[in-house]
């Protein structure tokens, strides 16, 4: 089996020092040691995937290598008894696809605590819409929904035409709070509001450039993608007893702030670690996005591409020009892990 072939996206660090992506063979025995062997069928595409796919070496140390920090599919072999071949199975975060050869292939092998059993509810398509991306929002959502409650007021949801940004809308609304997006560069006020949010603003709405110490109670509370000047602003602006989440840091990692919201009103500010996050509180997450969170009709306004059309997307998200969420079909043949 070791010699058996398979599919792969793979970036390769040239003598000159420039990055070339390529569809390429690799070999079962090439991959990294690890427990499981997946089988992957679906991937997704990140932010990270595409940094590391153009030699970031801030994501990914050594090249040549496989991106993609998502993978669904089936086991195909396991030395851990957990799991056995033919098992339904989601793996994202801990170090796949960074240092890790990642989804980008048609199998992954990992060590099996990284690996999530698939809620019977969803298939590897379903669950791939939702990837860190959905993850990583759910968990902020979650954390936001045990410290503010519905009737609270509005809540504030930065980089909101992003993969996190627009599933943490989306989840919002779902459970019942009214939320106001900022609208990013690009104008994408439509799609906000298609996806849910009540009301649009702009960033430069969302800013506050007075470099006062405390501004007006706006929000009950907040997800926030971006990290930097906004968040600084948002939570300056969260009213009493609110909670801000936290989750990136594409605008600057640098938070200009003072102690008053937090002992002035009692704000909490939540950090959100998707990446290495405990696995009971991994399958909580997953369990409430198959059940009680599903999304209806949520794969209907996810784009798909396959490996081929991969570093299209990728240079897409890299110039900004990317919203939503992009799956990625790896399988070759029929499709493993779907219902």
């Amino acid at each position: 089996m070791g010699d058996q072939r398979f599919r792969a996206l793979r970036v390769t660090e040239t003598p000159a020092g420039t990055y070339e992506r390529a569809v390429v063979e690799r070999r079962l025995d090439e991959l990294p040691p690890g427990e499981v062997l997946v089988r992957v069928s679906y991937s997704s595409l990140n932010y990270k995937d595409a940094l590391s796919a153009t030699g970031n070496k801030g994501v990914t140390r050594r090249y040549p290598h496989t991106p993609g920090i998502d993978a669904a599919g089936v086991v195909a072999a396991s030395a851990n008894p957990d799991f056995a071949p033919g098992d339904r199975v989601i793996v994202t975060s801990y170090d796949l696809g960074m240092n890790t050869d990642g989804g980008f292939a048609e199998f992954i092998r990992v060590p099996a605590a990284w690996v999530v059993p698939m809620p019977r509810e969803f298939g590897a398509r379903e669950a791939m819409s939702y990837g860190t991306a959905g993850f990583t929002a759910a968990l902020s959502v979650l954390r936001l929904t045990e410290l503010v409650p519905v009737d609270s007021g509005d809540i504030l949801v930065s980089g909101a035409t992003g993969g996190v940004g627009s599933l943490a809308v989306s989840l919002l609304v779902r459970l019942g709070y009214r939320v106001v997006a900022v609208n990013g560069v690009v104008d994408e006020a439509d799609y906000l509001r298609e996806i849910g949010a009540a009301e649009v603003i702009s960033i430069e709405d969302a800013t506050d450039t007075s470099g006062r110490p405390l501004l007006k109670g706006r929000w009950a509370g907040a997800v926030d993608t971006v990290g930097g000047p906004l968040l600084a602003t948002t939570v300056k602006s969260v009213d009493l007893a609110g909670a801000v989440t936290c989750c990136g840091n594409v605008a600057s990692p640098e938070l200009p702030l003072n102690v008053f919201p937090f002992i002035l009103r009692g704000v909490t500010l939540v950090g959100i670690d998707s990446q290495n996050c405990p696995m009971p509180s991994r399958r909580k997450v997953w369990a409430k996005l198959a059940t009680e969170w599903r999304l209806p009709h949520r794969e209907e306004g996810v784009a798909e591409t396959d490996l081929d059309g991969l570093g299209g997307c990728i240079d897409r998200m890299l110039v900004g020009k990317h919203r939503g969420r992009t799956i990625v079909r790896v399988a070759a043949g029929p499709v493993t892990g779907d219902r």
